[in-house]
C-alpha cells in the first residue's frame, strides 16, 4: 500500500533544460504481473528477472502468497523465483485479499479464482480501486459459471468470490481490454470444455504469448486477430521469464525527447509488442525525430532500443479507433506533446480512461489548462490547440502515476518554475523516476 506521507510530498519542478542520456526504464508491469500470475498455477519453478519492484505487481505478489504461493524478495535487480501450486494449488486464504491500487491485480484475480471450487475469496483495494468498474469481468465470468458478487450489484469492490465449477463459452467481451480477456482465459484454463474470446478490437495480448511458453493450450487466430481459443488440460510448467522495459513508461522519455528543445536520449531495452506500440505511430505522424535499433525477440516478446530527438516542427495528430487500445495508458504524456504540436490535436474514443486511477480525461485537462494549455474535454476525449506557452504553477498528481509523470515533462517546458502535490504517486509504476529525471535533465 502506498505510504500517505511520500504520496502527498510537494515536489519542486524546474523548468528549461534538455534531456541527455541513455536510461532503461523499469520492467513492463503487464507482463510483471502475468508473470507472477502464471508462475504460480504453474508446476515447478518460475525464474522472472526485471519484474518491476513497484507497488502494482507488489500487490499480485501479496495476494499470492496469502493463498499459500512462495514467491522469494522483490528488489530491483533480482531475479524472482516462484514455487508454483498447479492450477488447483491455492489455499483458501485467512484474510481479505488486498489489491491496493492495482485494477490489473483485482480484474485478473477474479478469472483466477472463480474456478476454485469450494473455496471463498474477498477482494477488495484502496478508495480508487474500489470506485473502478468490474462488472466489464464479472458478468462474462458469470457466463461461464461464475459466482461473484459485490457492491452496486457486482460491480465495486469489495467482490466476493465462490468458487464453482466453470464451462466454457462463447464470449464477445464488451471493451477491447487486455484486463477482461486475461480474466476470461485464466477462467477458461479450469473450466469443462473450450472457450473462445472476442473482442471488439484486439487488446495487448501478453496473456497469449505468456501462457503459450508455460504449456497452455491457447490459439490466436493471426497476427492482431480477435479471436482466441482456450481448451483446459494442459499442465502449465514453471519458465524463465525476461521482463522487457515498458513502453508505457519508455512514453515520457519518447515525448520529452521530442519536445523538449536541444534534447538527445536513448531508451535500452523497451518491450516492441505490436499490440503496444500505438505511441510509436502517433510519433511518426507528429514528425517526431527518433529511430528504433538493437531489435531483437526475448522470451517471445520483441525488444529494442529507441533513440529520440528533439524536432521543433512537430505536427497535430488524430488518435481514434482501433489504435486506442494500443496506447491508453499514453493518452496523458501525449496530451503534453499535442500542446507542443503547431495546430489542433485530437483525441476521440478514449471513455476508457475515465475510469482508471483518476478520470484521466479530466485530470490531465485541469492540470494543464491551469498552466496555460487550452484543451476541450468531450465524453470520450480531447481537442488540444498546440502553440500555446505554459507558466509554472502548483500541480497535483491527484494520486495518478500517469499523470505525475506527464506533468513532471510538462513543467520543464514551462516559463517559470512549477511545484507539484502528491508527486510520489509515480512509485505504482516508475519508482525511480524522479531520479532518472534528477539525472537525465541537463
Amino acid at each position: 500500500m502506498r505510504d500517505p506521507s511520500n504520496t502527498f510530498k510537494t515536489r519542486p519542478l524546474l523548468h528549461g533544460g534538455h534531456l541527455s542520456g541513455n536510461v532503461k526504464v523499469p520492467g513492463d508491469k503487464s507482463i510483471s504481473h502475468r508473470a507472477l500470475l502464471f508462475g504460480a498455477i504453474s508446476e515447478g519453478v518460475t525464474k522472472i528477472d526485471g519484474l518491476l519492484p513497484a507497488e502494482d505487481p507488489l500487490s499480485t505478489a501479496n495476494c499470492l502468497r496469502s493463498m499459500g504461493v512462495s514467491i522469494s524478495s522483490i528488489e530491483k535487480g533480482q531475479i524472482v523465483e516462484v514455487n508454483g501450486v498447479g492450477l488447483d494449488g491455492f489455499q483458501e486464504p485467512e484474510e481479505i485479499l488486498n489489491c491496493g491500487n492495482s485494477g490489473t491485480t483485482m480484474r485478473l484475480m477474479l478469472g483466477l479464482l472463480v474456478g476454485r471450487k469450494g473455496r471463498h475469496f474477498v477482494l477488495t483495494g484502496d478508495e480508487s480501486l474500489r470506485n473502478r468498474p468490474m462488472k466489464r469481468v464479472s458478468q462474462p465470468l458469470k457466463l461461464m459459471g461464475g459466482l461473484i458478487n459485490g457492491r452496486s450489484n457486482g460491480n465495486l469492490a469489495p467482490l466476493s468470490v465462490t468458487g464453482k465449477s466453470l464451462h466454457g463459452a462463447v464470449i464477445g467481451t464488451p471493451v477491447a481490454s487486455a484486463q477482461v480477456k486475461s480474466a476470461i482465459i485464466l477462467a477458461a484454463l479450469t473450466a469443462d470444455g473450450g472457450t473462445s474470446v472476442i473482442e471488439p478490437a484486439r487488446s495487448r495480448d501478453h496473456s497469449e504469448r505468456m501462457l503459450k511458453a508455460f504449456g497452455a493450450n491457447i490459439e490466436v487466430g493471426g497476427e492482431m486477430s480477435r479471436h482466441i481459443k482456450i481448451w483446459p488440460g494442459s499442465k502449465l510448467k514453471g519458465q524463465s521469464i525476461v521482463v522487457p522495459g515498458d513502453i508505457s513508461s519508455a512514453a515520457f522519455w519518447l515525448v520529452g525527447g521530442a519536445i523538449i528543445p536541444g534534447s538527445k536520449i536513448t531508451i535500452e531495452n523497451v518491450g516492441l509488442n505490436p499490440t503496444r506500440t500505438g505511441i510509436i505511430e502517433i510519433m511518426k505522424r507528429m514528425g517526431a525525430t527518433f529511430e528504433l535499433i538493437n531489435q531483437k525477440d526475448i522470451a517471445g516478446e520483441p525488444v529494442g532500443d529507441i533513440v529520440v530527438e528533439h524536432n521543433k516542427q512537430l505536427k497535430p495528430f488524430n488518435i481514434d479507433g482501433e489504435i486506442i487500445p494500443r496506447l491508453v495508458d499514453e493518452i496523458p504524456i501525449l496530451t503534453v506533446a499535442a500542446c507542443f504540436c503547431d495546430g489542433v490535436s485530437k483525441i476521440s474514443g478514449a471513455s476508457e480512461l475515465r475510469i482508471k486511477e483518476t478520470d484521466r480525461l479530466k485530470v490531465i485537462t485541469r492540470q494543464l489548462a491551469a498552466m496555460g494549455a487550452k484543451i476541450e474535454e468531450h465524453d470520450d476525449g480531447l481537442t488540444i490547440y498546440g502553440g500555446q506557452k505554459l507558466y509554472g504553477c502548483e500541480v497535483d498528481s491527484e494520486t495518478d502515476h500517469r499523470i505525475a509523470m506527464s506533468l513532471a515533462i510538462a513543467s520543464i517546458m514551462a516559463e517559470s518554475d512549477s511545484t507539484m502535490v502528491r508527486s510520489n504517486a509515480a512509485s505504482i509504476s516508475y519508482p525511480d523516476f524522479w531520479d532518472e529525471l534528477s539525472r537525465l535533465l541537463i
